[in-house]
């Protein structure tokens, strides 16, 4: 038995809006992830079964490795067919957040989304949610969006409703998220819903070497060229940073998702506790942090990089050039330090 979300008063309020309309839509965050697409699919996989439509918009591309989830060819990417998505947030009666807690996090649809008379249900967890929604369902000590969604749909009485094609999903989005369970993962409900999630025919084996396992050429060149000539080290203040130009990018034919899982890959050097990772794109940096322990990178994302996160997988985006973004990011490897010793701290 996995514990129960608490949540009757909402839970009965999301059925009722599910029961009460007829267009829904189902939207994640910009640059979906595999927990955002995970869930989204997973959601429209389980509406399908008590006989409700769900149209999915994302605000921009998705990873490759997430195009072979099950619907995920269904999904609408408003960059691609802008007037298509419009008309679908336009027209739909219930609007489903999914995996992000602020309207602004879907980008050139943030308009669309306020401005739409739609009721709206949120269920994320990242920390911080904003008022929006209709009924939101926010838990930040949940390890992704896809574990909550597993326990929404069981306090909804869907459990037998998740079939294999939104069991597959939701375990994606909890892989994922957790990268494959190394981060972010010591509730043990977690690896009660996976068992569940086995049960219902899933290929755990087969969802690990498409989200962690397969890169294209380009790609592998790309982490091994950023591995060997841009790693920089500090293993007395346990800090690692990678830097990645607009250049460099192109060199190596860059595409969305190349680069997915690089700001890890230091955190294995003995003594380096937190690893950023910056990327340049036309007129910003795009910021990734990923730590060990209770090295809060989301404090730092948060305070420097106009982002946040979880304790340890944050993000932002800084409006300047890649070297001040670098130069910030030193800039603080002193006052670091003191949380450095306090989250290795035994």
């Amino acid at each position: 038995m996995i514990a129960p979300l608490n949540e009757d008063k909402n839970l009965h309020a999301i059925r009722r809006l599910i029961d009460e309309s007829e267009r829904i839509v189902a939207l994640t965050h910009m640059s979906p992830d595999g927990d955002a697409i995970g869930s989204a699919t997973a959601f429209r996989s389980v509406m399908e079964q008590i006989g409700k439509d769900v149209q999915i918009i994302i605000p921009d591309m998705m990873l490759a490795s997430l195009r072979s989830l099950p619907g995920a060819r269904d999904i609408t990417d408003a960059t691609r067919y802008p007037e298509f998505a419009e008309k679908l947030i336009t027209e739909a009666d219930l609007i489903v957040c999914l995996d992000f807690n602020e309207s602004k996090r879907v980008g050139k649809l943030t308009g669309l989304l306020e401005q739409s008379k739609a009721r709206k249900i949120l269920i994320d967890h990242h920390l911080n949610p904003g008022t929006f929604a209709d009924v939101a369902i926010s838990h930040p000590e949940m390890s992704s969006t896809c574990f909550l969604l597993f326990k929404v749909f069981c306090g909804l009485e869907l459990f037998s409703e998740i079939n294999k094609q939104a069991a597959e999903s939701i375990l994606t989005g909890m892989m994922t998220d957790t990268g494959n369970f190394s981060y972010n993962a010591a509730d043990p409900d977690i690896y009660v819903v996976v068992s569940e999630l086995l049960k219902k025919g899933v290929d755990k084996e087969k969802i690990y070497r498409a989200q962690f396992e397969t890169h294209s050429l380009n790609s592998l060149r790309l982490n091994a060229y950023a591995m060997l000539k841009k790693l920089e080290v500090w293993p007395d203040k346990g800090a690692a940073l990678i830097t990645l130009t607009r250049d460099e990018l192109n060199r190596f034919h860059y595409t969305k998702g190349d680069t997915e899982g690089l700001v890890n890959k230091a955190l294995a050097i003995p003594g380096v506790v937190y690893s950023a990772f910056l990327r340049e794109e036309d007129g910003y940096v795009k910021v990734s942090m990923r730590s060990l322990d209770k090295f809060p990178v989301n404090e730092l994302c948060r305070e420097h990089f106009s982002g946040g996160g979880h304790i340890n997988a944050a993000g932002g985006e800084f409006n300047g050039t890649l070297e001040e973004a670098a130069a910030l990011f030193r800039s603080l490897l002193d006052t670091n330090k003191s949380l450095y010793l306090s989250a290795t701290h035994k």
